[in-house]
């Protein structure tokens, strides 16, 4: 089997960079590198035919176990359609691919033959580990690691215009429904919640900001988190839920407990999934499509060697009737 360029580059002592223009004879290597590599490639066998094929030809979407529920379906499968557009476009390959992380990450990647990997959403960080151990090209979609590629809505801003909106209605007992901070999106959806409270001259109050536990179902744990704030001494008058599924869990463990949405409790979510807008959920829109899209972008500046970025997507205010009738018909607001 063809080593790849990758262990090329590693035998050489280069860059993958300096390895594909030594194979491509192109500027920038001395003639010593560039003999050295050549000599290398027919020592090794490396398939030279690769450097003359598209960049990309078969791409793996890997989504971790945790991504593939009801819950998350709505938003991943708007993102995918947006990656797979864009692939469609370009004659690439794009297969969605749920991964095991208790079973052999590098065997059940390089069983599908890919020729570069989008990682989509929360990923352990060993599991990355060994990801980006493959020696493929990489991209990150909603998340985030040092040295890789990715492509991120403005979540910080996303929650912290929410609250604003929250505040301006005139809500100061605003809590916080989370799910598992080491998903890099919540993180950052938390931390513009804390940001608008400080800029307001709030102080943030730790028992308005509830966790959902990890293997708790989200009907279970979004109704836990409600009576646990109901039953404080001073309860919210609204809550900013991490996610889209997570509100339109609230708001039906609110209407079985005779919670007035908003008068007694404004709800607001993020993502802005289908579901909301029947439901007049308040949330943050994200372009799920476009954002997918930017991935497969990312990745082909990957493929080609180019240094890695981090582009954060603009994401909108949409304001409905769960935190206010006035709000029913708002336009987006830009976060």
């Amino acid at each position: 089997m063809s080593i790849s360029l990758r262990e090329l580059a590693d035998a050489a002592g280069v860059s993958v960079g300096t390895a594909s223009r030594a194979l491509k004879h192109q500027g920038g290597v001395s003639e010593a590198t560039r003999q050295k590599v050549i000599a290398l490639a027919a020592e090794l066998d490396y398939d030279q035919h690769r450097l003359q094929r598209a960049p990309l030809q078969r791409v793996l979407l890997l989504l971790h176990r945790s991504h593939a529920t009801p819950a998350t379906a709505p938003f991943y499968a708007e993102l995918i359609a947006g990656a797979e557009q864009v692939c469609s476009e370009l004659g690439i390959s794009l297969q969605p691919f749920v991964i095991d992380p208790s079973g052999s990450i590098r065997r059940q990647v390089l069983q599908q033959q890919p020729d570069g990997l989008l990682c989509v959403g929360f990923i352990e960080p060993d599991v990355l580990d060994v990801i980006r151990g493959l020696g493929k090209p990489l991209a990150l979609i909603d998340t985030c690691a040092p040295g890789l590629a990715s492509v991120n809505p403005d979540n910080e801003a996303g929650t912290r215009v929410l609250t604003e909106h929250l505040l301006a209605r005139g809500c100061r007992r605003i809590a916080f429904v989370s799910g598992s901070l080491a998903h890099h999106s919540i993180r950052l959806r938390e931390r513009g919640y804390r940001q608008a409270l400080f800029n307001a001259g709030l102080l943030a109050d730790p028992a308005l900001e509830v966790l959902i536990p990890a293997g708790v179902d989200l009907a279970s744990g979004a109704a836990a988190a409600l009576d646990e704030l109901l039953a404080l001494a001073s309860p919210p008058d609204a809550i900013i839920a991490f996610n889209d599924a997570c509100a339109l869990a609230l708001l039906d463990a609110c209407r079985l407990r005779g919670v007035r949405v908003p008068d007694d409790l404004a709800i607001a979510g993020f993502d802005d999934i289908p579901a909301s807008g029947a439901a007049g959920l308040s949330t943050v829109n994200i372009d799920k499509a476009a954002l997918g899209a930017a991935g497969v972008t990312l990745l082909l500046a990957a493929a080609e060697h180019q240094p890695a970025s981090e582009p954060l997507h603009p994401v909108s205010l949409v304001l409905r009737s769960s935190t206010g009738p006035h709000c029913q018909g708002d336009p987006h607001a830009p976060a």
